[in-house]
C-alpha cells in the first residue's frame, strides 16, 4: 500500500481544498442555470398552448 512520505502542510491541503470547492460550485451553478432555463421554457411552453 502507498503511504506518503511527509505530511502535506496545511497551507496546502487548504489551497487544494479551495480549488476543489470552487470547481464544484461553478459546475453545481452551471448545472442550475441550466434547470431553470429548461423549467422556464417548458412553463413558458404550456401557457403557449
Amino acid at each position: 500500500m502507498a503511504v506518503p512520505k511527509k505530511r502535506a502542510s496545511k497551507t496546502k491541503t487548504k489551497t487544494r481544498r479551495t480549488i476543489w470547492k470552487k470547481k464544484a460550485e461553478k459546475q453545481a451553478n452551471k448545472a442550475f442555470s441550466l434547470a431553470k432555463s429548461v423549467l422556464k421554457n417548458l412553463l413558458n411552453e404550456a401557457g403557449n398552448k
